[in-house]
């Protein structure tokens, strides 16, 4: 497959690594960045992990992690919402200390829909979930990054940043996300979050909806992306492309070599 591979992740959910394609990335040599739902964890069985991660580093494959995210808040103002969370996220640290991941992808998880009249004490009880999960990622040898999802635009991310600073906590900017449920522009995004820019997950779509198509099947400006990268940057920034169709992962990454502006 393409050379584009050595410089990127691919999405998997680890039920789907599981059941049936593992020996798709062994044999393609594709870095995985393995996805966990409850279910996954609920299920997790460390000697059946140890044996898919001693073969995934056999073949001498990075691993990223990206966590679960279904009806979890790290900034609820419900203490037992807030307990679920770090159950979730324990469960996966131990998976972590199987799989040894460099990255553990969350989302922020803020939604102004549902937090804006009580913003100042859901970002007090973030912080104290992303330091506690900063500081325990950073012990299985891994650094914490926060997506963006329902964020509007930068500035309602800022100040996780800021006060993280200290933990290796960086900022995974999610292209699909932006353009679907953002409304700042994505160069406002880059300016504003750049030095914080620790990972991308890149799919496209057309503005409506998070529909994870292939890059360049719909009106994402990833050419413009690149090139404001590569201003900030000497080197990409660590990347995973998001297809929920396998068939959309050779056009994405053909479509990547087109807009690469490094060095291969």
């Amino acid at each position: 497959m393409s050379w584009m591979l050595r410089h990127v992740h691919v999405n998997i959910p680890y039920t789907m690594l599981r059941e049936g394609y593992l020996p798709v990335f062994l044999e393609r040599g594709i870095n995985p960045e393995i996805g966990f739902d409850a279910a996954a964890l609920d299920s997790f069985l460390e000697g059946e992990a140890g044996e898919i991660a001693r073969k995934i580093h056999g073949r001498h494959l990075r691993v990223t992690f990206h966590a679960p995210f279904v009806d979890l808040s790290p900034g609820s103002p419900d203490p037992a919402v807030r307990a679920l969370t770090r159950k979730r996220y324990e469960q996966l640290l131990k998976a972590a200390g199987i799989f040894h991941p460099l990255r553990i992808v969350c989302h922020a998880a803020y939604d102004w829909k549902r937090y804006l009249y009580m913003r100042e004490r859901w970002i007090e009880h973030s912080l104290d979930t992303w330091e506690w999960m900063a500081n325990r990622t950073k012990s299985e040898g891994a650094e914490l990054m926060l997506e963006n999802v329902y964020e509007r635009g930068p500035e309602e991310m800022l100040p996780l940043f800021k006060a993280l600073g200290a933990h290796r906590a960086g900022f995974c900017l999610d292209t699909g996300h932006q353009a679907a449920f953002g409304s700042a522009p994505l160069p406002d995004w880059v300016e504003t979050l750049g030095p914080y820019l620790g990972q991308l997950h890149l799919h496209d779509n057309l503005g409506t909806w998070d529909d994870h198509l292939a890059l360049g099947q719909g009106g994402i400006d990833f050419e413009g992306l690149f090139r404001a990268l590569k201003n900030l940057r000497e080197t990409p920034p660590p990347i995973t492309l998001e297809p929920h169709r396998e068939t959309d992962l050779p056009p994405s990454l053909e479509y990547l070599e087109k807009v690469w502006p490094w060095p291969r």
